[in-house]
C-alpha cells in the first residue's frame, strides 16, 4: 500500500511539475512562434500596401479587388519626369504698355523623359506581388477594401487589408490566442486583426510596432 501511494505521489508531482513548466515555457514559446508568423504576413502587407500607393497614384484611388490590383501592377508604368523652369512673353501685358516684349511669366516645365515597370519598380522585378493575398502558412486570403472616407466636407481614398490573428495563429494555444486578440499596447500588434490601412480613418499604416518593421519581403 505505501509503495502505491509512492507511486500515485510520484505520478502527482510529474504531472504537476510539467503544468507549471509549461505555464512558463508555453507562452514564451508562442510567442516566438507568434512572431515568425506575424514577420511572414506583415512582408505581404507591405507588399499590398506598396501596391495600393502606386495604384491610387496613377488611378487616383485604391482597389478593392485583388485581381485588378495585380493586373495594374503587371501592366502599368511609372512615368520618370524631370523639372524645369521657362517662361513666355506676357502677351496682354507687353501689349497694354505698347512693347512687344519686356514683361514675362514664369513656369515649370514636367517632361516625361521615359516609363517604368511598377512592378520592377516596387518588387524588384519579382512576381511575388501575384500571392500577395495569400496569408502566408495557411489557405486563406487577406480581406481587401477600398473606398471614400468623408472628413470635414472633403472625400478621401482609403483602403484596408487584414486577416483575424486566429487564422495565422490556428493550431496554437486556443487562450494564447484569445489573449492575444484583445492586445493593447506600444511594442504588440493591436487588436483582433493584423492589418494596414483603415476604413475608418485616413491612414495608409500598419497596426504593428517597429518591431516588426525589419521584415522581408516573401
Amino acid at each position: 500500500m505505501k509503495l502505491i501511494l509512492q507511486i500515485v505521489l510520484w505520478i502527482a508531482i510529474i504531472f504537476f511539475g510539467y503544468k507549471l513548466y509549461n505555464s512558463v515555457t508555453g507562452p514564451v514559446q508562442f510567442n516566438k512562434k507568434k512572431e515568425e508568423k506575424y514577420k511572414q504576413v506583415i512582408a505581404k502587407l507591405k507588399d499590398i500596401k506598396a501596391g495600393q500607393l502606386a495604384y491610387q497614384e496613377i488611378n487616383g484611388k485604391f482597389s478593392g479587388d485583388f485581381d485588378s490590383l495585380v493586373q495594374f501592377i503587371d501592366t502599368a508604368q511609372f512615368a520618370i519626369t524631370a523639372r524645369r523652369d521657362s517662361s513666355y512673353a506676357d502677351v496682354e501685358k507687353n501689349r497694354a504698355y505698347g512693347i512687344t516684349e519686356g514683361y514675362y511669366i514664369d513656369v515649370i516645365v514636367i517632361d516625361t523623359l521615359d516609363f517604368y515597370p511598377v512592378k520592377d519598380s516596387l518588387y524588384g522585378g519579382t512576381d511575388r506581388f501575384k500571392t500577395m493575398m495569400n496569408v502566408p502558412g495557411t489557405d486563406a486570403k487577406f480581406e481587401l477594401q477600398a473606398g471614400k472616407l468623408e472628413k470635414n466636407g472633403n472625400f478621401y481614398s482609403v483602403f484596408e487589408a487584414k486577416v483575424d490573428k486566429a487564422v495565422v495563429l490556428a493550431g496554437m494555444d486556443k487562450d494564447l490566442i484569445a489573449q492575444e486578440k484583445q492586445v493593447n499596447s506600444v511594442d504588440g500588434v493591436n487588436g483582433p486583426s493584423i492589418k494596414v490601412g483603415s476604413m475608418d480613418e485616413i491612414n495608409t499604416s500598419g497596426n504593428w510596432p517597429k518591431l516588426y518593421d525589419g521584415a522581408k519581403d516573401q
